[in-house]
């Protein structure tokens, strides 16, 4: 089944405060910034969907609405650390049915992922209030997916009230299995490379990481896959060692004793 007239509204967060490496979205990758490359990746997918920019009101992300522009799509701006309220609110402005969540430090994101997501949410109509590939985490870790419809955004919106609720957007959601219906989207390989591949980016390794990766394969494909990065990484591993040490390293270990569905094993402290 297709989407019909559903409206999907991609919700991709982005601002400049990040704390580890601040600036992060805007730094250049092939002459263009990471949030340009990241953008050009999500609008590749097969499926029809809007893509708004979701930032700050804060001055320093008035660069991000500018860039939001020169890329030619909506820029919605509200709260600074309470992103569940900027999802909902980008949502609700944009008419959404359905919001996909796609983080900022995703540039190496498979738009076929994407496109798997959400082909599956629409074969089971109806059925979910809720579909990701994270909870668990399968897929190297970079290509999440969460597609909520807004009728589960807006009762998250409303109840979800725990610092760690409002800052992630969607751990209300996974965590409260008995108030949504939920699904997960295991990678079809039955491998789990989330703790041992990192296409995304927090950290300056990440980053060189991943210029090398657009440098060795955007040029003759600029819409390269997932199975095009590994089988480069086997052929040239010196690139998957530039941010090896932080493969497995996510925002749950700051939180795994707040949180009843995440265990250590899904995530490291760096050592």
């Amino acid at each position: 089944m297709g989407q019909g007239l559903t409206k999907i509204v991609i919700v991709v967060q982005a601002r400049m405060s990040s704390s580890r490496l601040p600036g992060k979205v805007m730094l250049p990758i092939l002459g263009k910034s990471l949030l340009y490359r990241m953008i050009e990746r999500v609008q590749m997918i097969k499926h029809q969907a809007e893509i708004v920019v979701a930032t700050s009101t804060d001055t320093r992300d008035d660069v991000i609405e500018t860039e939001a522009a020169t890329i030619g799509v909506p820029c919605y701006r509200g709260s600074l650390d309470n992103c569940l309220d900027r999802h909902y609110q980008a949502g609700k402005k944009h008419e959404a049915d359905i919001v996909i969540k796609i983080p900022s430090d995703c540039p190496l994101i498979d738009p076929r992922i994407i496109d798997d997501v959400l082909t599956f949410y629409f074969d089971h109509p109806g059925q979910y209030d809720f579909v990701s590939n994270l909870h668990p985490a399968t897929f190297p870790d970079g290509n999440d997916v969460e597609i909520m419809t807004m009728d589960c955004l807006e009762k998250t919106q409303k109840e979800a009230n725990r610092p760690l609720e409002l800052e992630h957007t969607t751990p209300y959601i996974w965590e409260n299995p008995g108030k949504f219906k939920i699904a997960n989207i295991g990678w079809s390989t039955g491998l789990d490379y989330s703790m041992s591949h990192r296409f995304t980016i927090d950290y300056p390794e990440d980053y060189q990481f991943i210029k090398r990766v657009y440098e060795e394969l955007y040029p003759a494909k600029a819409d390269f896959s997932c199975d095009d990065i590994l089988a480069l990484l086997k052929v040239k591993p010196e690139i998957y060692n530039i941010n090896a040490a932080y493969a497995g390293v996510n925002w749950y270990r700051n939180h795994l004793n707040e949180l009843k569905t995440v265990g250590a094993d899904q995530t490291k402290s760096l050592t």
